[in-house]
């Protein structure tokens, strides 16, 4: 599932718009002793931003320069300042395997790969890779949108050959995905009970904001009104200072009310759609595509319309395409953090649910095969069937030298703990990693101190490698449009984009020297901070991911410079 956060569900988008209040302090991290080291310049006695930021700070934030602007964010900026003008680099492809792409954005159509070796339109696979007309990727779900989370079609699949058995009659071969079966049927009963209770919970709090601002409007004779036009409101009825009540402390969750009723209908639609497709065990939305997803051998499916059915479905893809690779400087939107030098192929292999084990090898196996040197995987599930097809894909990704960046996960737990098993990833035991070309990624969130990692994001000593910008990141989204989205699916593509520079100005180095320049090239800080959005749950930050670092464009490319 994508690793986005919805605001209503984390946090108020008010709390977002707040600058850095605490004081870190901020020092290089120990390197590999393989690496040549480079000093980090010392920020230890930087001055903190306590203001808001402003609009165009907020845009482009993660981006900023600590000692420059006060900003946690990469020092994209800077590097393009001081390092690229003296530099050309070459192209390089990355593959952003997720929901769809708008491909023809205006801010993306210039930086999409296009396969050299297929005809467009011919109906014919010129290229012979077993995909017909895959001239920008490939879409491995058809029109599939909706999908269940991965267990609720281990109950749909297992439930008539597993009720009312017990372990002991299960053969061995068959007990670790029986073991799964009852974890899952556990967790569905919860799971679905809490959607229906959010969901009627949501419906109530709509409901009344409707009628409250109904009442209020015709009253003042506006839609867009404050906290003190409310409190200004003279001789108010008792119901009047009902309505004045509530939606004075529905204003401390958002701007306006209009924002806070359209945030409180994305919510009902959330829990409708977990009730209706994430947690439905009877509805089979992959019959469509017409292949049996437990054969890994079973290729003819999907198409090559890389956008996907619909816009909204391509949402989270074309997010994640333009925090690596908008196009710079065109006076549009934003900024990627990539240049002309990078290309993104697009594979669509994430509905709006759990992804398929066989999906996710063979769009891995695609973008290597079609010469991507980054793959991001901006999403994640606790439970898998066929782990082994993705674990062989990520070798196979290792021996090719192509680094795949990965988003951590949502979950606000530490991945550490073998109970919190998330897919896919590159330790089978937790501890030992299967490749050194994978790279995962934790969420950043604006603030020093306390709050420097998102509430949400996943952490751990041995399973999070790096932490990067997560929270209120500006990029694009469908139809030409732009908007803030969050999580570590936003953290990932920004180290990404990150990684592909690297590859394109220092070509010679091998994709496991990339991970280890970012992992050695970052700023740390020893300070506590809140893990899990709990204030009575703290470590220090450099114990929280194996490099107990932030990413860090300037500094990593000062480190390639002396690895070439």
């Amino acid at each position: 599932m994508n690793y986005l956060i919805n605001n209503m569900k984390i946090q108020t988008t008010k709390s977002f718009l707040l600058a850095a209040t605490a004081a870190a302090f901020l020092t290089a991290c120990d390197t590999p002793s393989a690496l040549v080291t480079v000093p980090v310049e010392n920020v230890d006695s930087n001055p903190l931003k306590v203001a808001a930021l402003t609009d165009a700070q907020e845009k482009a934030w993660s981006y900023a320069d600590l000692k420059a602007d006060t900003i946690p964010g990469m020092s994209v900026n800077r590097t393009y300042e001081e390092i690229i003008p003296n530099k050309t680099g070459q192209q390089v492809i990355v593959a952003v395997i997720d929901s769809g792409i708008d491909i023809e954005h205006e801010d993306l159509k210039n930086k999409i790969w296009t396969n050299p070796n297929e005809i467009p339109g011919n109906g014919k696979d010129d290229d012979k890779n077993g995909y017909v007309d895959d001239i920008h990727g490939w879409n491995f779900l058809g029109d599939v949108n909706a999908e269940q989370l991965e267990f609720v079609r281990i109950i749909k699949r297992y439930e008539s050959q597993f009720e009312g058995k017990t372990l002991a009659s299960i053969p061995a071969n068959q007990r670790e995905i029986f073991q799964q079966y009852q974890k899952a049927k556990s967790e569905y009963d919860t799971k679905v009970t809490e959607a229906q209770a959010n969901k009627t919970r949501y419906e109530q709090i709509l409901g009344q904001l409707k009628t409250s601002h109904a009442a209020v409007k015709a009253k003042l004779g506006k839609e867009d009104y404050t906290a003190a036009d409310l409190k200004a409101i003279a001789n108010p009825t008792a119901e009047m200072q009902q309505h004045v009540a509530f939606l004075t402390q529905m204003l401390s969750y958002a701007d306006s009310i209009p924002e806070f009723i359209k945030n409180i209908n994305e919510g009902v639609d959330y829990f409708t759609n977990q009730l209706e497709a994430n947690y439905n065990k009877t509805a089979d939305f992959r019959k469509v595509l017409g292949d049996d997803p437990y054969d890994i051998t079973d290729t003819n499916y999907g198409n090559n319309n890389v956008y996907g059915p619909e816009p909204d479905g391509a949402k989270h893809g074309t997010h994640v395409a333009g925090i690596i690779a908008a196009e710079r400087d065109n006076g549009k939107g934003m900024n990627g953090v990539a240049n002309k030098n990078i290309k993104i192929m697009a594979l669509r292999a994430v509905p709006d649910g759990d992804e398929y084990d066989k999906d996710i090898a063979l769009a891995i196996r695609y973008a290597v095969d079609n010469g991507a040197k980054v793959i991001n995987t901006s999403f994640g599930k606790y439970y898998s069937q066929n782990p082994e097809w993705v674990y062989d894909a990520i070798k196979y990704a290792a021996k090719k030298d192509v680094l795949i960046v990965n988003a951590a996960g949502n979950e606000g737990i530490s991945l550490d703990d073998p109970a919190n098993r998330v897919y896919p990833n590159d330790q089978i035991d937790n501890v030992n990693e299967m490749s050194d070309t994978f790279l995962t990624v934790g969420a950043l969130n604006l603030k020093y101190g306390g709050e420097l990692v998102a509430s949400f994001s996943n952490y751990g000593k041995s399973q999070v490698d790096v932490f990067a910008p997560g929270v209120r990141i500006y990029s694009t989204t469908p139809e030409d449009t732009y908007e803030f989205l969050q999580g570590t699916s936003m953290a990932s593509p920004n180290t990404a984009g990150v990684a592909a520079m690297l590859r394109s100005y220092y070509p010679k180095l091998s994709a496991a020297n990339i991970k280890k320049i970012i992992m050695a090239s970052g700023l740390a800080t020893g300070t506590q901070v809140i893990l899990g959005g709990d204030e009575t749950k703290k470590a220090r930050f450099s114990d929280i991911s194996k490099s107990g670092e932030m990413v860090n464009m300037y500094n990593a490319f000062k480190l390639a410079e002396l690895q070439k």
